[in-house]
């Protein structure tokens, strides 16, 4: 139980701390803001993705946060970081923004796994 532990809260604290920092560069940073508007965006949805990498990262990092609800975030960031690869492939991005986010996958399908044998723990 304790290296289930270890392995959930050190993959959960990386994505989550990732989740953020990208979310406050998409407030921030004019060269994320043009980013997106090379891709066809519309301010708005910069945003929105924004907020919801907040709200989905605190939802991941909560503990009072269970059930469906975090299930929900899982998905979320999920179908977020594989659109975010094809879009890079899509408009001719450097390998490493293609990449990138399949590695975050990764990580966030390892805390996936772990918050689940956590409960399957618990029950």
């Amino acid at each position: 139980m304790k290296k289930n532990n270890i392995i959930y809260w050190t993959t959960t604290s990386l994505f989550s701390v990732m989740m953020l920092l990208s979310a406050s560069m998409y407030f921030t940073s004019p060269e994320v803001q043009a980013g997106f508007i090379k891709m066809g965006f519309h301010d708005a949805f910069r945003i929105e993705l924004g907020l919801a990498k907040i709200i989905g990262a605190l939802v991941l990092m909560i503990p009072f946060f269970k059930g469906s609800i975090k299930e929900w975030a899982y998905a979320g960031f999920g179908i977020t970081l594989i659109s975010a690869s094809i879009l890079h492939a899509s408009i001719g991005d450097p390998v490493s923004k293609i990449v990138a986010p399949i590695i975050f996958l990764g990580v966030l399908a390892i805390s996936h796994i772990f918050w689940k044998k956590r409960l399957q723990a618990t029950a």
